[in-house]
């Protein structure tokens, strides 16, 4: 899972997967899905995060994480 933040347009943005996105559905206002070929869920956007996310803070409980990993921001998704 990897969470990325987009401070530009206050957008967060949660992989779920690996895949191509086929297609995206807004399930609640600002929430989008993304959808691979198979109909699974791959990703999460977060429209305008930062009104109700502390975006600065990240807490992880009960997580079987077996490797985590830091990066520096960047411009574009991946």
């Amino acid at each position: 899972m990897i969470f990325q933040c987009y401070p530009d347009n206050d957008m967060l943005y949660i992989k779920l997967a690996e895949g191509t996105s086929t297609g995206s559905e807004e399930v609640a206002p600002g929430i989008v899905l993304d959808f691979n070929e198979h109909n699974q869920v791959i990703g999460v956007e977060i429209e305008d995060a930062g009104t109700f996310i502390d975006l600065s803070r990240l807490e992880l409980k009960s997580l079987p994480i077996t490797r985590l990993t830091l990066s520096e921001p960047t411009d574009a998704r991946s």
